[in-house]
């Protein structure tokens, strides 16, 4: 687990500028608090609205994320309002609170912008009930929040717009459909029904720490698509939880909210979650814990029973989300990223063959960084495949072999790209035949129709021959796991 998360390619240095950039936005954003005078709560308020806005923006260009994030207020505010307004009046609040969950699931409709949203408004609430908040501390958080996300937009599209050459992929709107056939109708009413049961039973194991839960159930539906990614995912929060829990008692109890080293492992607690999200899920929710744990440390009611707690409710959150499991099949979610990766293989293709042509206006490095987000994708749709639990060793076998051709492939569109990012590199006159076989390879991966072996090879002497034809050899060899036996689906019927 290590080796995956530190060793796992990071073309640009995406991750690492990524998580940088998050920990100088949050740090901005609650100094600025505290120099505007808020109290302890308000800097926790404002910290975490801007780590939202850091983490949960994901337009696909720098124009878009700043829309989204200027429409943050709009969703965020009331919630916060009527989380704070309702503390006092448990079933309003419990009803509200679940209609919130129900409208953030439903908004992925709108693609990244409603996802965005939804995550924004529900988090809103949530942290109304993590910090308590009432009606008369209102005007200090809408500052706090105001504050912090105008700091954190400052830093992300002023100070360190790297999106500018580097734009991350697009993910389209779920499709359409009327009623409990259209996708985000049938999650929403799932993830009500699982916050439901989450509400109700994480009330009879704490009256205080509910929302726990709720957190849970909520951030187990909110990223998966499929019946087989909402279980792998419910098993790596509690692992990570657990895992997180252990570190707590060995670091966050012992320092009882002592202001510096707090805010260090804060930072490091921070650039964790966002370095680790894209790559381990586990990972991420160990650092989402020891953060949690850094905080009510600071609040002064961090102890060892608390942490428990904070396992049993996880625990009510991750039982919720399997039982309103989502009935769509892993089939269908992997094959769509995998087509969507192997369109994104012949687009770097091309974009780098351009490059090695002359053109100065073509850029395959964004490419490169597309198709690791895009593999990515792959990685969390075929994961209940490859997971030690998973009862059929033949599917388990087909997917890592999948996995594994499409790591090989990204492999050679790297070295592709170095390559014709080396101002000395000509243009070969078969690198066109080349690409036009890893065109035809791709077509007919995404189609159904028969592949045709390589045949010959480059010299060592051509290294980004040497590149398109391991990447043909890799198109090649996909044939047989992703339609293996008999034309089957990768995870069967």
């Amino acid at each position: 687990m290590l080796k995956r998360v530190f060793l796992a390619p990071d073309p640009g240095r995406a991750r690492l500028r990524f998580a940088v950039r998050a920990v100088l936005g949050i740090g901005l954003a609650v100094v600025v608090c505290g120099l505007a005078g808020h109290s302890l709560v308000g800097a926790v308020t404002g910290g975490l609205a801007a780590l939202l806005a850091l983490f949960t923006v994901t337009d696909a260009t720098v124009r878009g994320q700043a829309l989204t994030t200027a429409l943050l207020p709009l969703v965020g505010l009331p919630v916060l309002a009527a989380a704070a307004g309702l503390h006092d009046h448990p079933v309003a609040r419990d009803l509200t609170f679940l209609a919130v969950v129900g409208a953030g699931v439903y908004a992925r409709r709108w693609g990244p912008r409603g996802h965005s949203l939804g995550v924004f408004a529900f988090m809103t609430f949530f942290v109304a009930q993590f910090l308590h908040a009432t009606p008369g501390q209102l005007p200090e958080l809408y500052a706090a929040v105001l504050l912090s996300l105008a700091t954190a937009a400052a830093v992300r599209f002023g100070l360190w717009c790297y999106e500018r050459r580097l734009p991350p992929a697009a993910v389209p709107a779920p499709p359409g459909g009327t009623g409990l056939a259209r996708v985000t109708t049938r999650q929403a009413v799932q993830a009500t029904a699982g916050a439901g049961f989450a509400l109700v039973v994480g009330q009879l194991v704490s009256g205080q720490r509910w929302y726990w839960a709720v957190g849970a159930t909520w951030w187990i539906f909110v990223n998966t698509t499929s019946r087989g990614e909402t279980l792998v995912r419910g098993f790596r929060r509690v692992l990570g939880t657990v895992i997180g829990i252990g570190l707590g008692l060995l670091i966050a109890v012992p320092l009882e909210g002592a202001g510096l080293p707090t805010a260090l492992l804060l930072a490091l607690c921070v650039f964790g979650i966002f370095y680790t999200a894209a790559v381990s899920y586990t990972w991420m929710m160990l650092c989402v814990t020891v953060l949690a744990e850094l905080l009510y440390g600071l609040l002064g009611v961090l102890d060892p029973a608390l942490l428990a707690l904070r396992l049993a409710e996880t625990g009510v959150g991750a039982l919720g989300a399997v039982l309103a499991v989502l009935p769509v099949t892993t089939h269908t979610v992997t094959d769509a990223w995998i087509q969507r990766a192997l369109r994104c293989v012949h687009a770097a293709t091309a974009e780098a063959a351009a490059r090695l042509a002359g053109d100065e206006s073509a850029d395959p490095a964004s490419r490169v960084a597309e198709l690791e987000q895009l593999l990515g994708r792959v990685r969390l749709a075929v994961a209940p495949l490859v997971h030690p639990l998973h009862p059929v060793p033949a599917r388990k076998r087909r997917a890592r072999h999948v996995l594994a051709l499409l790591d090989d492939c990204a492999r050679e569109i790297r070295g592709l790209v170095a390559v014709a990012a080396d101002p000395v590199a000509s243009h070969d006159a078969r690198l066109a035949a080349a690409c036009w076989r890893v065109e035809a390879a791709v077509e007919a991966l995404t189609d159904g129709t028969a592949i045709t072996a390589p045949t010959a090879r480059p010299t060592e002497s051509d290294p980004a021959l040497a590149h398109l034809h391991g990447l043909e050899r890799a198109l090649s060899e996909l044939a047989q796991p992703l339609r293996a036996p008999s034309g089957s689906p990768l995870v069967g019927a």
